[in-house]
């Protein structure tokens, strides 16, 4: 089987993701994933032309997020017309799907240049589902939509399956609150040190202006009182009337009925809402060689994993343990780990379930620092963990992270 190369990795800033208040939302979604493929074209010198795909992950695909982006942005970002797009959703694990499909095309044989990425506007996505539900329209996320589905696999809030799965292990909301601090520490060195710059791309506005050039979410100001003093988010909404006699809580305790929990996830030890974009370049060693590209890494592998959708977010063990077999690695081998912080205590599970060595697990902070712009997180932290293994001279790095339905992909790069 070929191998497949990454060449680059670029990433908008994450803009804070409220209408009219972060410094991305006014912008067309198109427009931001334009400006990642437009910086993979510049910083390659690549012939559109010869890009044989472009395949893209965004979540909620509607309205001006409908209408396959990757092909969309492609034509934006003045591409040759020539070079196709497809556009897929994984919810939050799309961004490293993406990557892993355009490994997949390469690999077999049957592609030789692949451009994978993602965008998400949540800015756009938030006020689009406040619309819906002012107009009486069953918001995404409340179990799976599906009375019959649920009846088999009764799917709740993700918040709510946090708290669950925190009663459940006994992590207390007091170490959810020490990782979230340690989140905003990380990445506060790591801005201050320009850990993000080789990947970070300047957002113009249409008039040529600056509309974002760095991190608009972080709170370096974050204290361990501060986190302390904050309101749970889901206790309430574990109890929400979902209008047929049902509620969150409900539909975990349906499979867990013994299980007593409360809120311990809140706005700082939960992941940011924020806009963003990413893009990597994906080649064969042939193609690379042929048009004078330097690969940066390859991909040795990459997984699936599904697991309970009642509780949703614990498929990135397994789906960690599956990836690593394939690869013919073990845990030890691994320099880099990103597990998206979805919820802290997704990372805080992960890391205990591994054992792993905490200094290499998120080293630049993760989402409840930087924030997770659902379908564009994955390819993020791939081109994260690539820059980061550049830094500091390591060889492999594994990326993973849950996804809605209970569900987690995984890749492991080697740095060239």
């Amino acid at each position: 089987m070929a191998e497949a190369y990454i060449i680059d990795a670029v990433r908008t800033p994450r803009g804070v993701g409220k209408p009219g208040k972060g410094a991305l939302s006014h912008l067309h979604p198109q427009h931001l994933a334009a400006t990642v493929l437009k910086a993979i074209k510049d910083r390659n010198n690549l012939d559109t032309s010869t890009v044989d795909d472009i395949i893209w992950s965004t979540s909620s695909q509607v309205g001006k997020q409908g209408g396959d982006l990757g092909r969309m942005s492609a034509l934006a970002a003045g591409y040759d017309i020539t070079a196709s797009g497809t556009t897929l959703d994984r919810f939050c694990g799309g961004g490293i799907t993406s990557v892993n499909l355009a490994a997949a095309t390469v690999m077999s044989g049957m592609e030789d240049c692949v451009i994978a990425g993602g965008t998400e506007m949540m800015s756009f996505t938030s006020a689009y589902g406040a619309e819906q539900a002012n107009a009486g329209i069953k918001p995404l996320g409340m179990g799976s939509g599906n009375p019959a589905l649920d009846a088999i696999h009764p799917q709740s809030h993700q918040g709510v399956c946090g708290d669950a799965i925190a009663a459940l292990e006994g992590i207390t909301r007091h170490e959810l609150d020490a990782l979230a601090l340690v989140s905003q520490e990380r990445a506060d060195r790591a801005i201050r040190e320009g850990r993000f710059d080789k990947s970070l791309v300047t957002v113009y506005n249409e008039d040529g202006t600056v509309a974002l050039d760095h991190e608009e979410f972080p709170r370096p100001e974050t204290t361990a009182e501060g986190l302390a003093s904050l309101k749970a988010s889901f206790d309430g909404v574990a109890d929400f009337d979902l209008g047929n006699g049902s509620t969150f809580r409900k539909q975990i305790l349906r499979r867990y009925p013994d299980l007593e929990f409360k809120g311990v996830h809140h706005a700082g030890n939960s992941s940011g809402v924020v806009d963003g974009a990413a893009a990597l370049l994906i080649t064969s060693p042939e193609y690379a060689e042929k048009h004078g590209l330097k690969p940066r890494g390859r991909i040795v592998a990459y997984a699936n994993q599904g697991d309970d959708p009642t509780l949703m977010l614990n498929a990135p063990v397994p789906a960690a343990k599956k990836v690593l077999e394939k690869a013919g690695l073990k845990v030890e081998d691994i320099d880099h780990w990103e597990i998206n912080e979805a919820f802290a205590v997704v990372a805080e599970k992960f890391i205990r379930d591994l054992d792993l060595d905490r200094t290499k697990v998120n080293p630049n902070g993760g989402a409840m620092a930087l924030g997770h712009p659902i379908g564009a997180t994955g390819s993020m932290l791939i081109g994260t963990t690539l820059d980061e293994l550049e830094r500091t001279g390591g060889r492999y790095g594994l990326v993973t992270m849950c996804a809605a339905g209970g569900m987690a992909p995984a890749i492991i790069i080697e740095r060239i």
